[in-house]
């Protein structure tokens, strides 16, 4: 299987629009609900609930420190491709509410729904060498200088997102949001392949 420097110019552009479109309708999931994640889209979700201010544009600010780390530690042609994807997310993520109105949505059916759909976007991006968030980034910055682990990194990065959210959301809500999580992490443990594509 080719890799992701073997792409067309056409092919990257689908895979980069589809990996955020979805992420921004399974944010608009998540926000409709009222239910948190993690990694750099959780921060920007706290953020948005804590201030009232829209999560497309705190999630492009939020990203904007990490970029040069991206730089240093993956290379020009990462970066260029994240920042196009997270602004891409970002302006959907403005306008999807107002294309999309949910009657009713079960929080457990949504939480998985956001799983699974967002899983599908990072995988999307991955296979086409790009991310939509810092979060990694700093985790592979952190395990190259110190050889701390970056699954580690993300995982108290994570654990520090879901604590925080217990001042803001319920115990319940924060539960289905670590359901929903879960299963983006799982959709992506099951069919990413790291000797294939690249990831964050």
């Amino acid at each position: 299987m080719s890799r992701t420097d073997h792409h067309s110019l056409i092919e990257d552009a689908q895979g980069i629009a589809y990996g955020a479109g979805m992420a921004a309708f399974g944010i608009t999931i998540l926000t409709h609900l009222g239910l948190v994640t993690g990694q750099t889209a959780g921060l920007a979700v706290l953020i948005s609930y804590a201030t009232g201010w829209g999560f497309g544009p705190v999630f492009f600010t939020v990203n904007l420190p990490f970029y040069w780390l991206g730089y240093r530690r993956i290379g020009p042609r990462f970066v260029i491709k994240t920042f196009i994807a997270v602004g891409l997310m970002s302006a959907l993520a403005m306008v999807f509410p107002h294309w999309v109105r949910f009657e009713f949505l079960n929080p457990v059916v949504g939480a998985v729904l956001f799983g699974a759909i967002s899983g599908s976007a990072l995988l999307a991006l991955f296979r086409h060498g790009a991310s939509l968030g810092g979060v990694g980034i700093v985790a592979l910055y952190l395990q190259d200088k110190t050889g701390f682990r970056a699954g580690w990194t993300q995982l108290v990065f994570d654990a520090a997102i879901f604590a925080l959210a217990l001042s803001l959301r319920d115990a319940p809500t924060v539960a289905v949001s670590a359901l929903g999580a879960l299963v983006v992490n799982l959709v992506i443990a099951v069919n990413h392949r790291r000797d294939r594509y690249i990831a964050t």
